[in-house]
């Protein structure tokens, strides 16, 4: 085998340009899918940690049985809320814990009505991590000891013609399944640039939810905020050693919505990468056709020197696998400087947050990461790629009677 190794790394430099040009190519490949990858991830940061900045937290515990009855927005009081916030608050991921509660309502005045979810937070608890916060167009944030004061939507208020100070009767079921309502004055106006959320959630103080709904010093959820999007599965794990009774979820799980579209675009790129890798693979076919036509008489000296079809056909396959692993590695270290040199100085996407929704929850520059987590794959379908462009030029070559190979000219 060390043969063939030898003998496949000398040939495939022969044509040193022809060669380094294949290389290039593969590695351009790879570094194009790198840099996809690590702007991908970047994006997905941006967007999911807004996202959870807006949605409630990346992690979210509620009572037991809540995941079966999830489609009703139940109230279910959490048992010793106070005690799940102290657990969150102790690891160390962890920037901020608070309590809520969470379920269906409806919100009327005379331009109309809006089914929606009403959002009781503890609101000094939760300013310093909310993305809503930061995004107050009129009015001002809730306060902890809010009554008859509601935050709504920007949505929300085109939707119903609502001005800041106008009232508006938010209708809703309690604990007992009785219908309560009450009448509040719009104390602010958020605006995240998502038209379909701002119309689907408003936000009144816990103190004023605990009575609305009559949970009188309770909770339905404690909402948990990290430092960084990807540590959920630490946090939910130790969360769930110190917590019985009670079932603590990502918000991929909570949200599946979101975490579907992410992994819609990434399933795409990983079909669009294999058909660049591919288009790559037809240089190094084409190289190895040339080379078994220009060493037909080689060819056949090592077929009289007694070299059999199959060893003849490891060389060149042996030499595609080279060129893909050469291209691999170039495009790795292609790929590392272009993501390390982007993730220093980022790109800025603000521009183009009005495009779509979900483009609206990126605030200013974007800063892709290194594009190491599908590197593996990635490296692979290179190398794989080429070694399949190699097997038609490996079975050409195999198939020259050495007699015939001997007299080319």
């Amino acid at each position: 085998m060390l043969l063939y190794l030898r003998l496949a790394w000398r040939n495939i430099w022969r044509h040193r340009r022809r060669t380094v040009i294949i290389v290039l190519a593969m590695g351009l490949s790879l570094a194009l899918m790198m840099f996809y990858d690590g702007l991908m991830d970047g994006f997905n940061k941006a967007i999911a940690g807004n996202a959870v900045r807006v949605l409630g937290g990346n992690v979210q515990v509620h009572a037991q049985g809540y995941r079966e009855k999830v489609d009703s927005n139940p109230l279910l009081p959490l048992k010793d809320d106070s005690s799940v916030v102290e657990a969150a608050l102790a690891q160390p991921d962890v920037t901020a814990a608070s309590r809520r509660i969470q379920t269906g309502g409806l919100v009327s005045n005379p331009e109309g009505a809006f089914p929606l979810n009403v959002i009781g937070i503890e609101a000094s608890a939760e300013a310093p991590v909310s993305l809503i916060a930061e995004h107050i167009d009129e009015g001002r944030w809730l306060a902890d000891d809010d009554q008859d004061a509601v935050l709504i939507g920007r949505g929300l208020a085109e939707a119903l013609s609502i001005m800041l100070g106008d009232r508006i009767t938010i209708v809703g079921s309690d604990i007992n399944k009785q219908n309560r309502q009450r009448t509040m004055t719009v104390i602010g106006i958020y605006d995240i640039g998502l038209p379909s959320f701002e119309k689907g959630a408003v936000y009144i103080s816990l103190a004023e939810a605990q009575s609305l709904f009559n949970l009188r010093g309770q909770s339905t959820e404690v909402q948990v905020t990290l430092d960084r999007v990807g540590a959920e599965s630490q946090v939910i794990t130790a969360l769930s050693s110190f917590l019985s009774g009670y079932e603590v979820e990502s918000w991929e799980q909570n949200y599946p919505e979101l975490g579907n579209a992410i992994g819609q675009k990434t399933a795409v790129m990983d079909i669009f990468s294999v058909v660049i890798v591919m288009i790559a693979g037809i240089g190094i076919l084409n190289l190895l056709l040339m080379a078994v036509y220009e060493r037909t008489r080689e060819i056949g000296l090592l077929g009289a020197m007694g070299f059999k079809p199959r060893q003849i056909a490891t060389t060149f396959i042996l030499e595609g696998a080279m060129i893909g692993v050469v291209g691999a590695i170039a495009g790795i270290l292609m790929g590392l400087l272009l993501n390390g040199s982007m993730a220093q100085v980022g790109m800025d996407y603000s521009q183009f947050a009005g495009m779509t929704e979900y483009m609206a929850l990126i605030s200013g520059k974007v800063y892709p990461t290194l594009g190491l987590d599908n590197i593996g794959n990635r490296a692979a379908v290179v190398i794989v790629i080429a070694i399949l462009a190699a097997l038609i030029p490996a079975i050409i070559a195999s198939r020259r009677e050495p007699s015939e190979a001997l007299h080319h000219v």
